[in-house]
C-alpha cells in the first residue's frame, strides 16, 4: 500500500505557482503560431512594441516566478498575505483575459487563462486555509 505523506503548505503554494507560471509560458508561444503574429513582431505592430509596455509585463510576468521560492522560503504570515494578494490579482486578470478573448484563434488562451484561473484560486485558497500555529 502506498503512504500518501502530508505536503507542507509552501511546498503546495509554490507547486502551483510553478503550473501557473508554465501555463502563462505556453500562452505566449502558442500565441506566436496565431495569424499575422510574426510579421506584426516584424514590423513593430505588436502591442508589445515599446520599452515601457514591455517592462510592465515583464514585471507582471516576473511575479508568479518569483512567487515559487517567496512561497518556500518567506516566513508564514507575510508568505500568506502575498499568496493571497497575488493569487486573488493573477484569479482576476486570467478572467478577464478569458471573457475577452472571442477570436477563434484565442481558444487556446480561453483554456488557458480558465486553467490558470482555477490554479491561482487554488493558491489564495490555500493561503486562506493556512492552518494556524496555536500558541498556549
Amino acid at each position: 500500500m502506498l503512504e500518501n505523506q502530508k505536503v507542507d503548505i509552501k511546498i503546495k503554494l509554490a507547486s502551483l505557482w510553478a503550473s501557473a507560471t508554465f501555463c502563462y509560458l505556453y500562452g505566449d508561444y502558442f500565441e506566436l503560431y496565431t495569424p499575422d503574429k510574426v510579421n506584426s513582431l516584424i514590423t513593430g505592430d505588436n502591442i508589445m512594441d515599446n520599452p515601457t509596455t514591455l517592462l510592465i509585463a515583464s514585471i507582471i510576468l516576473a511575479i508568479p516566478s518569483i512567487m515559487i521560492p517567496v512561497s518556500i522560503l518567506v516566513k508564514p504570515k507575510i508568505n500568506r498575505i502575498l499568496n493571497l494578494l497575488f493569487g486573488t490579482s493573477f484569479t482576476i486578470m486570467m478572467m478577464f483575459i478569458g471573457i475577452s478573448s472571442t477570436n477563434e484563434w484565442y481558444l487556446f488562451y480561453v483554456f488557458l487563462a480558465f486553467l490558470e484561473s482555477v490554479i491561482t484560486a487554488l493558491i489564495v485558497w490555500y493561503a486562506w486555509k493556512w492552518p494556524i500555529k496555536k500558541t498556549i
